[in-house]
């Protein structure tokens, strides 16, 4: 819940050029498929300007049109099928994401670490790294895509534990941990947000199709992966 002062900034930042031209998005996207509420948005590729530029904070420059649009990308992202979507990543330039993953299921031996991660708007988020047990900086290092770079994967090693902050879709504040792939996600999507792709951070000998990825497997040789 927000507090009516809150309400009044939203409303007073609505970006009345912006708004219609994400309904005119979503319009056509449902025109596209069976009718509203059912249009899948189109997932801009690598070299699209949008995805280099830092996305603008969200002060509800859509106004009434953003649960619209929230609906749209969490029905993208898992038709992609993909964990998470970020508005750069369909072509708007706000600092807004979806994100869930199921995990890998109860039981398995995942040293991924791939807990469940529900399904949360997030709206200017920002993570920061968290030291593990002993103190020091833990990074783990996996094979990750991304739906704007289709058909690729490449290692990255990323923060294990992160501290993620920002706010939800009503505005409410966002403060918690997350451990493993659900850290590695978030980072993921925040890093579109600056304007960044994961292959600004990949160890790019890794680079592999995806079909090559599973025909050859996902070993790395430790001496070329550095985990600092």
């Amino acid at each position: 819940m927000t507090d009516g002062a809150s309400a009044d900034r939203h409303a007073a930042g609505v970006d009345e050029g912006l708004r219609a031209a994400v309904v005119d998005l979503l319009d056509r996207a449902d025109a596209a498929a069976d009718g509203p509420g059912t249009g899948l948005l189109p997932i801009v590729q690598a070299g699209a300007p949008v995805l280099r530029a830092p996305a603008a904070p969200y002060t509800g420059q859509l106004g009434d049109a953003l649960p619209r649009l929230l609906e749209a990308m969490r029905r993208t992202m898992h038709a992609a099928p993909g964990v998470g979507l970020a508005a750069p990543q369909v072509g708007i330039g706000l600092a807004i994401a979806v994100v869930e993953d199921a995990g890998a299921g109860a039981g398995a031996d995942d040293p991924r670490e791939r807990s469940p991660l529900p399904y949360r708007v997030l709206l200017d988020p920002a993570y920061e790294p968290l030291p593990g047990p002993d103190g020091e900086p833990e990074r783990a290092a996996f094979h990750e895509g991304c739906l704007s770079v289709h058909g690729w994967q490449a290692v990255v090693a990323r923060h294990r534990r992160v501290r993620l902050t920002g706010r939800d879709e009503a505005g409410a504040p966002i403060d918690e941990v997350l451990t493993g792939w659900p850290a590695r996600i978030v980072q993921h999507e925040t890093d579109h947000l600056a304007g960044e792709l994961y292959l600004d951070h990949a160890l790019l000998r890794t680079l592999t199709s995806n079909e090559n990825l599973l025909r050859y497997g996902n070993a790395v040789d430790p001496g070329f992966v550095d985990l600092g």
